[in-house]
């Protein structure tokens, strides 16, 4: 890709130099063609001018004497210009200078009949007798009604050609001093155009062999810019999905790292007991109650199953909620004597209370009484010798369920851990607390469905309040 950079940047370079080159080429052509048509042009209508000056001052005489040489003389001096007067048919019969080479010669029959028709005639002649050629101009000399022939005025035209020669001079260092400017700028042009393509080529290659947090730092507000914003917008979505890739690699590998976990425990059990129970090591007065372990960790292997599942398909959206109003408080009641021995078990206090007039909530019964078991029933596990309430309240447009117990509490680390699968609190603290890990996932997930949210608050020692919040059947 470099090769190709270098490419893309030779060719600008050179593409922009040659329509540089190829502009002020055709600049400086056009200069020089209209200055020189102007500076003739010029020079023309300035003898032009002048020889109509002399016909003014010599239109009322036919005779050519010492005064009117003299004259012509002096317009020779002020005008910078030779002189000719010719007659009728012609013929020079005087000159501004004292040499009489051209005196009794013919000027040509084309400007005298032009100038014997009233008009003026403009030529370059190289006449023999003339050091370098001439710009001429004729003009008829005397009046209107009355023409004794012409007056012809002659300009070097070598000055001409050398001023338009140093003008063309000064458009070529002009134009060369231009290229060099030009190729200054065309080739900071053609860097500043190659250098983000090698940055966003550089940063491609980069995303494609996986770095996706690389971004190219290019700001111009051009086409350039946006390709470059579109790639970056490209790496962070490459990046997300990466991250996201990850973590749904990493709780897969959690996830069947606990459930193999939460498996090999009771079946370890199992296999002990059987083989002790095969091999006859067991009596008779024991052997019900090895039965009665294995039972119960079939039992625990068989909840952990339906807690997955369930779990999956809340994940998977495939629980669908039969939502209807529903009495807060004969709910809470109900939810209540369910624990109510459990609770006197573990000789826990359970009080239930309740806002006087609850507008229904708008739930799933079975779902919503899913919910609040497994909160209750968490509270029971993490409590000893406490208290355990139940209270619900309207706030707003929601329904709010607490269930607050004076337990052994949750470190704030583990708060937000808590929503997580196979995540266990109190798993070094109390061996004896047996659960699949999963319930306050699935409370969480339900909750969600409803269209409400679960909290938590608590600190260690200090017991844990649960507030779940659902929707209110209003008006």
């Amino acid at each position: 890709m470099q090769a190709i950079n270098k490419t893309i940047f030779r060719r600008l370079l050179v593409g922009y130099l040659l329509t540089v080159l190829l502009g002020l080429g055709v600049v400086g052509l056009l200069i020089s063609f209209f200055a020189k048509s102007y500076i003739y042009n010029s020079t023309q209508e300035e003898l032009l001018r002048k020889a109509k000056k002399i016909n003014l001052a010599i239109q009322d005489t036919r005779v050519i004497d010492p005064s009117v040489e003299s004259m012509l003389l002096f317009f020779d001096q002020t005008f910078d210009a030779r002189i000719w007067i010719f007659d009728e048919k012609g013929k020079i019969i005087a000159t501004s200078t004292k040499d009489e080479v051209f005196i009794g010669k013919s000027v040509a029959t084309s400007i005298a009949k032009k100038v014997a028709s009233g008009e003026t005639a403009i030529s370059e002649l190289s006449v023999e007798g003339l050091s370098q050629p001439m710009i001429s101009v004729a003009v008829p000399w005397g009046k209107d009604d009355r023409l004794y022939g012409g007056i012809v005025l002659h300009s070097p035209v070598n000055g001409i050609k050398e001023t338009v020669s140093h003008i063309r001079e000064t458009i070529l260092w002009g134009t060369l001093i231009g290229v060099l400017i030009s190729t200054a700028m065309v080739s900071y042009l053609s860097w500043s155009i190659s250098r983000p393509l090698q940055q966003i080529d550089r940063a491609a290659s980069e995303i494609g062999m996986g770095n996706y947090a690389k971004r190219i730092e290019i700001d111009s507000a051009d086409e350039i810019g946006d390709l470059a914003q579109t790639i970056n917008s490209m790496a962070g979505k490459l990046e997300l999905t990466e991250r996201d890739r990850t973590k749904a690699d990493q709780i897969r590998t959690e996830f069947l790292a606990n459930v193999s976990h939460e498996l090999r425990t009771p079946l370890t059990a199992m296999q002990g007991f059987l083989e002790a129970l095969q091999d006859g090591l067991i009596d008779e007065g024991r052997r019900q109650s090895y039965y009665g372990i294995m039972v119960q960790e079939t039992l625990h292997m068989n909840r952990l199953l339906d807690d997955l599942t369930m779990l999956d398909k809340l994940k998977n959206g495939e629980i669908r909620l039969s939502l209807h109003p529903t009495d807060v408080c004969a709910f809470l009641s109900k939810a209540a004597m369910k624990f109510e021995a459990i609770a006197a078990a573990k000789r826990l206090e359970l009080h239930v209370e309740c806002q006087a007039v609850l507008p229904p909530v708008y739930a799933d019964d079975d779902r919503l009484e899913q919910i609040v078991s497994n909160v209750v029933n968490n509270a029971i596990k993490f409590t000893e010798l406490g208290t355990i309430r139940l209270s619900a309240r309207q706030l707003g447009a929601s329904i709010e369920f607490v269930v607050a117990d004076t337990g052994i509490g949750i470190s704030r680390a583990d708060q937000e851990l808590i929503w997580e699968r196979f995540f266990k609190a109190d798993r070094g603290r109390a061996s004896n607390k047996k659960g699949t890990g999963l319930g306050l996932a699935i409370v969480k997930e339900l909750v969600e469905l409803h269209g409400g949210s679960i909290a938590v608050e608590s600190e260690p020692g200090r017991g844990a309040t649960f507030t779940i919040r659902l929707p209110a059947v209003i008006g």
